[in-house]
C-alpha cells in the first residue's frame, strides 16, 4: 500500500481514538487540559522545526499581516479543542463526531458566503439534506446539538481562516500555538497559585498523559502533512471520515452513550448528505474533496 495512504490512515486513526485519551484525564479541568495540550504542542512544534534544520525558512513565514491572521485561526482552535474536550468528558462523544461528520458540509456553505463561490446544483442536494438532518435532531433532541454544532462552526470558520493563510499546517500550527502560549501558562500558573492545579498534583500517569498531549496533537499532524503531500486530494477527503466514525463507534459501543431510533434517523440523513457529496465531487471532477483543515481534530 502507498506510504502516503499509510500515513494518511495512521493520522485519522490517531484523532478518531482521541475520545479515549481524552477519557483517561476526566479529572482534570477541560481548560487545564487544554492548556497543557498547548504548551507541550508548541514545544514539540519548535524542537521539530528546529531538529529538521527548518528554522530559517520557518522565520521567513511570520509577517505581521500573517500574526493577524493565525490569530484569529488560533482563537477558533482554541474554541473547538476546548469544546471538544469538555464534551468527551461530560459524555458527549456521539455528539462530537455529528459536528465533524456535518464540517466538511458546512465548510462548503461558508465557501459560497464568504469566497463567493459557486456550487453546482447537485452540490446543494447535500447541504440541504445536512440542514435537514440537524433540523431533525434538534426536534427529536428538543435542543440543538449545540456541541455538534460549535464544533462544526468553529472548525470551519478555521478551515476558511487557514484557506486565506498562506502556510501549511506545520509553520501554521507553530505559530497559533505560539500565540496561544502565554494565555496558557499563564492561566496554568494562575490555578497552581490558587491551589487547584492538576500537573504535579494528580499522580506519575496524569501528569505524563497531560504532557503526553502535545504528543498526541504533533504526531498525527506530522503524518497528515505528510500524506497530504503523497496522495491525491479526493484520497484525503475519504479518508478523513475515519475520525468520526471511530468517535461515534467509541462512544456507542464503549461508554454506552445512548443512541435512540430518532437519532439514528437524523444521523442516517446526515449520513446520506455525505454520501451524495463524495459521489458528487468525484464523479463531477474525479477528486478533489475538501478535506478538513490542515491540522487534526478534537
Amino acid at each position: 500500500m502507498n506510504k502516503g495512504i499509510l500515513y494518511g490512515i495512521g493520522a485519522y486513526v490517531a484523532w478518531g481514538f482521541f475520545p479515549i485519551y481524552w477519557k483517561l484525564l476526566h479529572h482534570v479541568a477541560a481548560i487545564q487540559l487544554i492548556g497543557h495540550r498547548i504548551i507541550w504542542s508548541c514545544l514539540l512544534l519548535f524542537m521539530y522545526i528546529v531538529a529538521t534544520r527548518q528554522w530559517g525558512e520557518f522565520r521567513k513565514t511570520i509577517t505581521a499581516n500573517g500574526i493577524g491572521m493565525l490569530t484569529i485561526a488560533a482563537i477558533l482552535i482554541g474554541i473547538n479543542w476546548l469544546v471538544y474536550v469538555w464534551a468527551v468528558n461530560a459524555n458527549f462523544i456521539v455528539e462530537t463526531s455529528l459536528g465533524y461528520f456535518i464540517n466538511p458540509l458546512l465548510s462548503v456553505l461558508m465557501g459560497v458566503l464568504f469566497l463567493k463561490e459557486r456550487l453546482r446544483l447537485a452540490q446543494w442536494i447535500p447541504v440541504v439534506l445536512a440542514l435537514a438532518g440537524v433540523a431533525y435532531l434538534t426536534y427529536s433532541y428538543g435542543r440543538l446539538p449545540y456541541i455538534a454544532l460549535s464544533l462544526a462552526v468553529s472548525f470551519a470558520l478555521y478551515g476558511l481562516v487557514k484557506k486565506l493563510s498562506p502556510l501549511g499546517s506545520l509553520y501554521g500550527l507553530t505559530i497559533e500555538t505560539g500565540i496561544l502560549f502565554i494565555p496558557a501558562l499563564g492561566y496554568l500558573v494562575f490555578v497552581e497559585a490558587a491551589d487547584t492545579a492538576a500537573f504535579l498534583h494528580t499522580g506519575t500517569t496524569s501528569d505524563a498523559l497531560m504532557i503526553g498531549a502535545g504528543f498526541v496533537t504533533t504526531i498525527p499532524l506530522l503524518m497528515f502533512a505528510s500524506a497530504a503531500r503523497s496522495i491525491p486530494l479526493w484520497v484525503v477527503g475519504l479518508l478523513q471520515y475515519i475520525a468520526p466514525t471511530l468517535q461515534f463507534l467509541i462512544g456507542v459501543f464503549i461508554y454506552k452513550e445512548p443512541f435512540s431510533h430518532d437519532q439514528l434517523i437524523g444521523f442516517g440523513i446526515v449520513w446520506a448528505a455525505l454520501i451524495v457529496f463524495l459521489a458528487e465531487n468525484y464523479f463531477a471532477n474525479r477528486g478533489p474533496v475538501e478535506p478538513l483543515p490542515e491540522m487534526g481534530e478534537g
